[in-house]
């Protein structure tokens, strides 16, 4: 019998997040572990007149067996029916669904650059197809042993933490959604059309500008879990340092303690606890990776502590987090990157966000 949260949980991303109409091509990607899901998803798309295309396997960032035996013509190569799917496809499902979350942690960082780099004309189609409502994708995550273990839980557990952070347990998900979205609007509405934002606190001293450019709702239409509000920050705006609070995980691999400091936009210096030769090889990627794309405050306080699970951690309720690398062109950010790379700060104790010299946000909460 399928847990009716999981039929609750498919009937969000169908209905809600992908918005699935009559005749669109969906690509559902995910590992064989999330097959509950993917069964339940395959089901209500094609009840809804549509055409479900699974892609049921690692997807090519995370095969680990490719990125080990692959040449380095291989490494460049980029599938044309995954391109294709990206190109041409109303929407995509991406289900997380890892069964060894560390298995990319003793890979080469020079191969995962190279495939990284490979992959990027997927990466941008998505952005570009996205920011102009032609591709309805979404990402999430199923629960796995794998993701419980590194978030501290049991099996059991996990899966009821991730049940609540995407709402499949309320009697209409839907709705608290649609409610969500009013909500973190008031937060877009009171820092849309202003210029300089400054961010204090322990861990932070920064300033950037939003001037000209787009805050987004996020409230499940691309995420879910979601809960966050995030622009592009103007590219050059960016100065000052911080230092983020929670590992910062990329292709399995976690920096720890990582403190990065900008001039005019650009990364100068970088440090880390640990991996530190990580993370400067990641800054090296291309002439975007110094850069940021996002700026982002994170508002779901359903999802109380750190999983190393980025889709979940970067919506903690009263934390920020930036990205370096691409931009999401519908916020109006310009940089490009084969990156995309979250980094979260706790802002909950003795910290603050100044929008145009007014109190914005105090202690991880909006100040209105």
């Amino acid at each position: 019998m399928t847990d009716p949260r999981v039929e609750k949980f498919a009937k969000i991303l169908v209905d809600y997040s992908a918005r699935i109409v009559p005749g669109d091509r969906v690509l559902l990607e995910a590992t064989d572990a999330a097959m509950p899901l993917v069964r339940e998803l395959y089901k209500q798309i094609l009840e809804k007149g549509a055409f479900p295309v699974p892609m049921v396997w690692d997807f090519p960032s995370s095969d680990t067996a490719y990125l080990k035996y692959a040449s380095d013509e291989q490494l460049d190569f980029v599938p044309p029916l995954h391109l294709m799917a990206y190109e041409q496809f109303e929407s995509r499902i991406r289900i997380h669904s890892s069964k060894n979350t560390r298995s990319l942690g003793s890979m080469d960082s020079k191969r995962l650059q190279r495939r990284g780099k490979a992959l990027g004309d997927i990466v941008a189609t998505q952005m570009r197809r996205g920011g102009a409502g032609d591709f309805k994708w979404v990402t999430t995550l199923f629960p796995t042993e794998a993701y419980a273990q590194d978030a501290e839980m049991t099996y059991e557990d996990y899966e009821d933490f991730v049940y609540r952070a995407v709402h499949a347990n309320e009697d209409d998900p839907i709705a608290f959604w649609n409610n969500v979205r009013e909500k973190q609007q008031a937060a877009v509405d009171a820092i849309q059309g202003h210029d300089q934002i400054i961010l204090r606190g322990p861990n932070v001293d920064l300033t950037l500008s939003v001037k000209d450019r787009i805050f987004l709702n996020s409230a499940g239409l691309f995420n879910m879990p979601d809960g966050e509000i995030y622009t592009g920050p103007v590219e050059s705006s960016v100065n000052g340092w911080v230092k983020f609070t929670y590992p910062a995980i990329y292709n399995g691999v976690a920096v720890e303690g990582a403190e990065l400091t900008f001039s005019n936009g650009k990364v100068t210096t970088a440090k880390a606890d640990k991996n530190q030769d990580y993370l400067l090889q990641m800054l090296g990627t291309d002439a975007g990776s110094r850069y940021l794309g996002e700026f982002a405050i994170g508002t779901n306080f359903e999802i109380d502590k750190f999983t190393g699970q980025i889709l979940f951690d970067e919506k903690i309720g009263g934390s920020f987090h930036m990205a370096l690398g691409a931009s999401y062109p519908e916020t109006g950010g310009k940089n490009k990157s084969a990156i995309h790379w979250d980094m979260i700060c706790d802002m909950r104790e003795d910290s603050e966000i100044l929008v145009d010299g007014e109190l914005y946000y105090k202690n991880g909460n909006f100040a209105f």
